[in-house]
C-alpha cells in the first residue's frame, strides 16, 4: 500500500505541485480581500461624510452614471452601510460578463470620484489567477484537476505520514537543529498533517466551483434533486409606465422589511420586462454569507415576490455556507486567520515537496564495495 501511495503522492504533485501553490498563494491574498481592498485603494472606496450625512437618492446617483455613460448598460448598484463608503455602479461595456467598468460615487455630492477597469484591478486579477491561472475555460478545467488530484495527494500523503511504534514522536514536531536533507522532509510532513483537515475541507469545497455535477450533488443530498435557477419575477406594470423615484422607493422599502445592517445590491434585469433584484447581507447573522432577497417592479419599485434565507431549502443554506467555508469567513476574524495561516504553509509544500525529490533524482551514487570472496579470487587469481 505504501509502494502505490509513493508513487501517486510523487507523481501527482510533481504534475499539480505548481498550479497548488499559485491557488495557495492567491487565495491567502484573497482571506482578508474586503478588509484589504479598501485601505489599498481608498480613492475608489472610501469619502468622507459630512457632519450632516444626507446622502443622495439612487435614482440621482444612477441619472448621474446614465448622463456620463450614455453608451453603458448599468448592471448593477452596491451600496455599503458604512457612513464613509463609496457607491459603487457596475458597467456592461460589452456582451463579455467580466468586461465590467465600475464607478464609484461620493453619495452626499454625487460626484463621481474614481472609475476602473475591474478585470484589471489587482484584487479582481488575483482572483482570476486563484480560480482560472487568468486563462478562462482551460485555466477552469486545470485548476479543477489539480485540485482534485491534491485531495488524492492528502491522503497518500496521510498514508506516508502514519507513524510505528519507533518513530511515533518525529511525525508530530519538526526538529529544527536537524540537517537540512531532514529538516525539509520534516517541514513537509509534519506541516503537512497539521494543515491536512483544514486544506482537505478548503479543496474539496473548490470543486463546486470548478465542477457543476458536484454543485448538483450538494444540492442532491440535502433536498433530493438539483439545484433550481432563480428568476426574477416579471413585472407587475404595463409596459411604458414609469414612476419617478422608484430606485431610492426599493431602498427604502428594502430597509423597512430587511432592517439589520448589511451590503445592499440592486441587480438591473436583462431586459425591462424583469423585475430588479436586490440583494442584502446579514451582518448580525452568526455566520458570514446569509443574504435575503427581494424584487421590485423595474417601472414602479413596487414589491414583485422575495426569496428570504430564513425561507430557502436546506440544500441552498448548505450552498451558501460553501463560500464562507473556503475563504475562511465562516466565522470572521479567527476563522479567516485560520485560513490565512493554512494557506501560507500549504505553499510550502508543493517547494518542500520538490526539493525532497530533485535531491532523491540528484543523489550520486555510492560505489558498491566487492565482496570480500571476490577481491580474494582476484587476489589469487
Amino acid at each position: 500500500m505504501k509502494k502505490v501511495a509513493i508513487q501517486l503522492h510523487l507523481w501527482l504533485g510533481l504534475i499539480s505541485g505548481l498550479v497548488v501553490f499559485i491557488v495557495a498563494l492567491t487565495g491567502s491574498l484573497l482571506v482578508f480581500r474586503e478588509e484589504l481592498e479598501p485601505l489599498t485603494d481608498p480613492r475608489f472606496f472610501m469619502v468622507s461624510p459630512p457632519a450632516a450625512g444626507h446622502r443622495q437618492s439612487l435614482d440621482a446617483l444612477v441619472e448621474t452614471i446614465s448622463t456620463t455613460f450614455p453608451d453603458k448598460k448599468i448592471s448593477r448598484v452596491i451600496r455599503e452601510s458604512a457612513a464613509d463608503r463609496t457607491v459603487v455602479v457596475e458597467l456592461k461595456q460589452s456582451k463579455k460578463a467580466k468586461d465590467i467598468l465600475a464607478v464609484a460615487l461620493n453619495p452626499y455630492t454625487g460626484e463621481i470620484v474614481a472609475t476602473r477597469q475591474e478585470q484589471d484591478a489587482f484584487f479582481p486579477t488575483v482572483l482570476r489567477l486563484h480560480r482560472y491561472l487568468c486563462l478562462g475555460e482551460t485555466g477552469k478545467v486545470i485548476t479543477g484537476i489539480s485540485c482534485s488530484l491534491f485531495l488524492i495527494i492528502m491522503l497518500t500523503g496521510l498514508v506516508l505520514w502514519w507513524p510505528n511504534r519507533k518513530n511515533c514522536s518525529q511525525r508530530f514536531r519538526i526538529k529544527w537543529n536537524a540537517s537540512a536533507k531532514r529538516l525539509t522532509w520534516d517541514v513537509h510532513a509534519v506541516v503537512g498533517f497539521y494543515v491536512l483537515p483544514f486544506i482537505f475541507l478548503i479543496a474539496a469545497t473548490g470543486l463546486i466551483w470548478s465542477y457543476k455535477w458536484v454543485n448538483n450533488l450538494l444540492f442532491l443530498a440535502f433536498d433530493g434533486k438539483p439545484q433550481v435557477k432563480r428568476e426574477a419575477p416579471v413585472n407587475l406594470s404595463a409596459a411604458g409606465m414609469t414612476t419617478m423615484g422608484r430606485l431610492e422607493r426599493v431602498y427604502v422599502q428594502t430597509n423597512q422589511r430587511l432592517p439589520h445592517p448589511g451590503r445592499f445590491t440592486l441587480i438591473f434585469p436583462e431586459t425591462d420586462s424583469l423585475s430588479l433584484t436586490v440583494s442584502k447581507v446579514d451582518e448580525t447573522a452568526a455566520v458570514s454569507n446569509v443574504v435575503d432577497m427581494l424584487y421590485f417592479d423595474y417601472r414602479t419599485g413596487q414589491s414583485t415576490g422575495q426569496q428570504l434565507y430564513s425561507e430557502t431549502t436546506r440544500g441552498f443554506k448548505a450552498r451558501r455556507l460553501i463560500f464562507p467555508i473556503h475563504t475562511g469567513s465562516l466565522l470572521g476574524w479567527p476563522t479567516k486567520l485560520i485560513a490565512l495561516l493554512v494557506a501560507i504553509l500549504t505553499t510550502t509544500l508543493p517547494l518542500t515537496g520538490f526539493y525532497i525529490w530533485w535531491g532523491k533524482r540528484n543523489k550520486p551514487k555510492r560505489v558498491v564495495r566487492r565482496s570480500m570472496q571476490t577481491r580474494t579470487h582476484m587476489s589469487v587469481s
